[in-house]
Formats: C-alpha cells, sequence, structure tokens
C-alpha cells in the first residue's frame, strides 16, 4: 500500500497514560480523530494477546473509515482482526519484531506495514527488500521519553532530518516519534517528517481533543 507523504499527526496509544484522566483508549483516540488525527497505531506491550487482540477491533470499530489504525508489534493481531472484518490497516513493527518481509507475506499487499528505524544500517537493510515491503518509517526517538524506556539514544530534529533524506531514494515517507513537543512540529516538519507520531502529548492530556487539535493546527501551519 503506497503512503501518503504529508501523514500528519499520528496518534499512539499508553494503557497508562489514558487513563490519567480516566478516559481510556477509546476515550482518547475517539477524541484525537474527531479533532482530526488520521493514523492510531494501538500499543500496548503488557496486555494479552486476546486483550489487545479486542482492543484493537474495538478501536477500528470506533473510528470506522475516519482514521487508519495499526497495532505495534503484533502481526498475529492484526491478520485476526483483519479476517474478522475489522478495519485493522495492518501492524508496525520494532527492528527486533517479525521480520517486515514476513508481515507483508502473511498480510498481503494491500495492507499497511510500519518499521521503526534510526540508524543507516536499518536503512540498507531496507534497501534490500522490495519495493512496496515498508509502508512508512517511524523515526526517534527525537527526544528521551518516558513512554519507552529503552529507546536508543536520541535522534534531535538534526538526526530526524538525517535519516528522512537518506530514507528518500527508497520512496517511504518517515514519521518522527518520541517525546514530540508542539514546538517540534514545525521543525521536524521542516526536516522532512511526513507526519510526527504523539504519545504522552495527547494520552496524557486532561483534554486529548484539545490536545490533538493543536497538533493538527501546529503541522497544518508549519
Amino acid at each position: 500500500m503506497s503512503a501518503p507523504t504529508d501523514l500528519g499527526v499520528y496518534l499512539v496509544t499508553d494503557p497508562v497514560l489514558v487513563d490519567r484522566h480516566g478516559r481510556g483508549v477509546l476515550g482518547v483516540v475517539r477524541a484525537a480523530v474527531d479533532a482530526g488525527v488520521r493514523l492510531v497505531q494501538v500499543r500496548d506491550k503488557q496486555a494479552p494477546v486476546r486483550d489487545l487482540l479486542a482492543l484493537t477491533a474495538a478501536v477500528a470499530d470506533a473510528v470506522g473509515d475516519r482514521a487508519t489504525v495499526v497495532v505495534d508489534d503484533r502481526t498475529d493481531v492484526a491478520l485476526a482482526a483483519r479476517r474478522a472484518g475489522h478495519r485493522v490497516a495492518g501492524v508496525h513493527l520494532g527492528q527486533s519484531d517479525l521480520p517486515v518481509a514476513a508481515a507483508r507475506a502473511l498480510l498481503g499487499p494491500d495492507a499497511h506495514v510500519g518499521l521503526t528505524a534510526n540508524t543507516p544500517e536499518h536503512l540498507d537493510a531496507l534497501a534490500e527488500l522490495p519495493r512496496g515491503t515498508v509502508d512508512l518509517l517511524g523515526v526517534g526517538v527525537v527526544h528521551p521519553t518516558s513512554t519507552k524506556p529503552d529507546h536508543p539514544p536520541a535522534l534531535g530534529v538534526d538526526g530526524v532530518a538525517r535519516i528522512t533524506r537518506a530514507a528518500r531514494p527508497l520512496g517511504v515517507p518517515c514519521v518522527a516519534i518520541g517525546g514530540v513537543t508542539l514546538d517540534d512540529v514545525a521543525p521536524l516538519r521542516a526536516a522532512g517528517a511526513a507526519g510526527v507520531a504523539v504519545v504522552s502529548g495527547i494520552c496524557a492530556a486532561a483534554d486529548p481533543h484539545a490536545a490533538a487539535a493543536a497538533y493538527v493546527r501546529a503541522w497544518s501551519g508549519a
């Protein structure tokens, strides 16, 4: 599936942060999509697989065709949800997850397969794969973040610019992730990011609709 070059604001859910103000995953996702977020990644690394499948299906059902929904790490969950008729586009994979070529083979050519990439070596490996294997690169972390305590060294805006520049010949858009604040949005767009992924900036907000809308406005005005 070919991805557009303007992906805007990409929400990544956090099961702890969404309950800070009692809204839950579905409440935050609905608010963010209502505010203009068009990509949602369901991420819960601790949930039993049955619970993650149920949550992913519920998120997809809640947003319908207003947003693209993917699940973090679990190709099996994406496959099961899609086969059950839910509008789950696919999966976002880390470097230690199922190889993207295997995920593409399982999910098919019309699914979404994203990949975390933050080094030149990651891009070299991607260049060896057939075009269309990966739809999107998640590049980061931009800044140190508590939502991913095992993250690699922070890239900063300049590091994101280097990765996005190197990825351009591969034809895969890059979304910047990791501690992204409102003040980062314009510099990241100028650095070549096709979108910004936000976790705590929306999930931990007392008003996730207002927070998401602020990110969407910042992106649109950048």
